[in-house]
C-alpha cells in the first residue's frame, strides 16, 4: 500500500519510527532518558503488582497464590525471552514479517548506544515491560483451571510466536507500520492479541467446574481495587511512555488516558446503575480498565474531546460485550480479558483513525491532514490491522494450545484438583491462614 506523506507523518509518532540507528558518538538526552526510566517502572508496576492484585482478588480464596504466581513467573520468564531473543526478533532490522538476530542476547547495545536519543538499553527494557504484561493479561482466562507447567509453556510459546511478530509488524519496521497503522501504545500488539488469545483459551479449556450454577464472586474486592488503582497509575507510563519524549506528545497522552479511564469508568457504573439498580464497585474498575485499554491505541493521536468519546463508548460496549459473553454464549473467560481488553483494543484501534484528524472542531486529534478522504483511508488500515492481528493471533494461540496440551499431557487439572483449589494442588501453599 502506497504511505502518502500525512501517513509518513503520522508514523513519527509510533514507538518503532523512533528506534534509530545506534550512535555511540552522540548524548543522550537527560530529560527524555528520566521519563522513560520512570515509564518503564511504572509500566512494570502495573504488572507486578496491579495486574496480580486486581486479578488476585477477583478470584476465590482457592486460588488467589496461583494467580498471584502466574504473573510472576510470566513476568520473569518474559523477561529472559525478551533478552535473549524477543528484542532482536521484534526491533532487529529483519524484513517486513520479522526481525533479525543481530541483538541476540542483547548484543551491541552498550551504555554509550542510543536509540533515538535515548540508551538503547532503556528503549529494550521499557519494552521488555510490554512484552511481560501481555501474557500476563492473558492469565484471567484461563485462571482457576490450567495446570502451571502448561501456563509456563504456553506463555513461552505464545510470547515468540505472537506478540514478537505482531510487535515487529507494528513498532519493528513491519508492514503494518509501513501502511500507517495508528497504533501509539499497544491496541492491537497488546490488547487485541492478549484479548483473542484469552478467547481462544476460553473456548478450548472449557467452564470451571460449576459455571453459571454454583456462585463465584470475587473472594477479595478491596484487593482488586488497589490493583485498579495501581493499574490506572501504571498506565500512565505506558501510554505516556510511549511517546519517548519528555515533552507535550507525553503530556498529552498521559492526559486523554487519565479522560478515558475517567470516562470509562462512569459509563460502565451508570449503566450498571440502571439496569440493576446498584453501581458496584467490580463494575467501575471494570470500566477504568475498559476506558484504559480502549484510549491506549489512540492517546498519541487524539485530543481531550476523542478521548471523552472513546472512554465512554469504551465502557458501554465493553459492558454489554462482557454480559453477551458470558449470559448468551456461555463462555467462560474467568476474569473478561476478551470483552475488556480484546474487544476495548479493538474499538480504540478503529476510533484512533476517526479522532487523530485535526478537523472534528472539539474533537480533533493530529494525526493526519484530510478530515475526508484521510480519514477514510486510515480507517480502512486500522481496520485491516484489526483483522489481521485477531485471525493471525487466534490460529496461532489454538495450534499453540493443543501443542501445550501434548507436551503436558492436557491443559487442565484435574477436577478433583480444580475443587481443592490451584493453590495447594499446583504449589502446596495457601493464601490465608484463618
Amino acid at each position: 500500500m502506497k504511505i502518502t506523506k500525512s501517513r509518513a507523518l503520522a508514523l513519527l509518532w509510533a514507538p518503532a519510527a523512533l528506534l534509530l540507528a545506534p550512535a555511540a558518538l552522540a548524548d543522550a538526552n537527560g530529560a527524555n532518558t528520566a521519563w522513560i526510566l520512570t515509564a518503564t517502572a511504572l509500566v512494570l508496576f502495573m504488572t507486578l503488582p496491579g495486574l496480580s492484585l486486581f486479578y488476585g482478588g477477583l478470584v476465590r480464596s482457592k486460588n488467589i497464590l496461583s494467580v498471584l504466581m502466574q504473573c510472576f513467573a510470566i513476568a520473569c520468564i518474559a523477561s529472559l525471552l525478551w533478552m535473549i531473543v524477543g528484542y532482536s526478533l521484534s526491533f532487529g532490522e529483519g524484513n517486513a514479517w520479522i526481525g533479525d538476530f543481530s541483538h541476540v542476547m542483547l548484543a551491541g547495545i552498550g551504555k554509550e548506544t542510543l536509540s533515538g536519543d535515548i540508551p538503547e538499553a532503556l528503549f529494550a527494557l521499557f519494552q521488555m515491560t510490554f512484552a511481560i504484561i501481555t501474557p500476563a493479561l492473558i492469565v484471567g482466562a484461563f485462571a482457576e483451571r490450567m495446570k502451571f507447567s502448561s501456563m509456563l509453556i504456553f506463555s513461552s510459546l505464545w510470547l515468540l510466536a505472537v506478540y514478537v511478530p505482531v510487535c515487529h509488524w507494528v513498532w519493528g519496521g513491519g508492514f503494518l507500520g509501513q501502511w500507517g497503522l495508528l497504533d501509539f501504545a499497544g491496541g492491537t500488539v497488546v490488547h487485541i492479541t492478549a484479548g483473542v488469545a484469552a478467547l481462544v483459551a476460553a473456548l478450548v479449556l472449557g467452564q470451571r467446574d460449576g459455571f453459571q450454577s454454583v456462585p463465584m464472586p470475587p473472594h477479595n474486592m478491596t484487593m482488586t481495587v488497589t490493583g485498579a488503582g495501581m493499574l490506572w497509575v501504571g498506565w500512565f507510563g505506558f501510554n505516556g511512555g510511549s511517546a519517548l519524549t519528555a515533552s507535550g506528545d507525553a503530556a498529552m497522552a498521559m492526559l486523554v488516558t487519565h479522560i478515558s479511564a475517567a470516562a470509562g469508568s462512569l459509563a460502565w457504573m451508570s449503566i450498571e446503575w440502571i439496569k440493576f439498580r446498584k453501581p458496584s464497585v467490580l463494575g467501575i474498575v471494570t470500566g477504568m480498565v475498559a476506558g484504559l485499554g480502549t484510549i491506549t491505541p489512540a492517546s498519541g493521536f487524539v485530543g481531550p474531546g476523542g478521548a471523552l468519546v472513546i472512554g465512554l463508548l469504551a465502557g458501554v460496549v465493553c459492558f454489554f460485550m462482557t454480559q453477551a459473553i458470558k449470559r448468551v454464549w456461555h463462555i467462560d473467560d474467568s476474569l473478561d480479558v476478551f470483552p475488556v481488553h480484546g474487544v476495548g483494543g479493538i474499538l480504540g484501534t478503529l476510533l484512533a483513525g476517526v479522532f487523530a484528524s485535526p478537523n472534528l472542531g472539539v474533537f480533533s486529534g493530529h494525526g493526519f491532514a484530510d478530515a475526508v478522504s484521510g480519514m477514510g483511508a486510515q480507517v480502512w488500515v486500522q481496520f485491516l490491522g484489526v483483522v489481521i492481528t485477531f485471525v493471525y493471533t487466534g490460529v496461532i494461540t489454538y495450534v499453540l494450545l493443543k501443542l501445550t496440551g501434548v507436551l503436558t499431557s492436557g491443559l487442565r487439572v484435574t477436577r478433583e484438583e480444580e475443587l481443592i483449589g490451584l493453590d495447594i494442588t499446583m504449589h502446596e501453599e495457601e493464601g490465608y491462614k484463618l
